[in-house]
């Protein structure tokens, strides 16, 4: 289950602290903006954390369909299986993200140490009572990872209506960020 620290180091501590957000309206613009984007990063994590336990949760699950209607084995289906959801309709708070997970090893290794007596290499090896407590153990998981995802969000939420509500204001200005952006990537040609 992903527990938040009070007081803790990782970034979904900080993130998901009640005092996160608090003052922000005060703070200049660029904090907001570090904030908002530290909090994206985290829902970056997340979701990627999140599709690791799906694939896992699908493998299972097709395992144990396999079981009770016959059929191939899942390594010749498992292309199919874990492309199901990516072609369906997008359900929930999904966002464009531009970020890349930033802690891709460290998610690979949780999710793998869920269920750390049961390799899913073979899921056809795995007895009934094995591949039900993989998938008990992941569902729970992924309700957790998805839980937490929906407070990032939230929090994302926040900075980027305070961001926005400062521009509509007028108390930002468009000019005054792409004169830091053209700062950040050096001047253009033929400025």
């Amino acid at each position: 289950m992903i527990e938040v620290r009070p007081g803790g180091r990782r970034r979904i501590d900080r993130v998901l602290a009640p005092d996160y957000t608090e003052g922000v309206e005060r703070l200049p613009l660029a904090e907001v903006r570090a904030k908002r984007d530290e909090a994206a990063q985290e829902e970056t994590d997340l979701s990627y954390l999140r599709r690791l336990l799906h694939a896992r949760i699908d493998m299972v699950r097709a395992e144990q369909q396999r079981r009770s209607t016959g059929g191939s084995a899942v390594v010749d289906r498992l292309a199919a299986i874990l492309s199901s959801n990516a072609v369906g309709p997008a359900t929930g708070l999904g966002r464009y993200q531009s970020q890349e997970p930033s802690r891709a090893d460290a998610h690979q290794r949780h999710v793998e140490a869920l269920v750390s007596d049961v390799d899913l290499s073979d899921v056809s090896a795995l007895d009934d009572e094995k591949l039900d407590l993989a998938l008990r153990t992941f569902v729970a998981e992924e309700a957790s990872v998805s839980g937490r995802r929906r407070e990032v969000q939230g929090v994302v939420d926040r900075l980027n209506d305070e961001i926005g509500g400062r521009y509509r204001s007028g108390t930002a200005s468009v000019d005054e960020l792409l004169a830091v952006e053209r700062g950040l990537h050096g001047k253009r040609p033929g400025e």
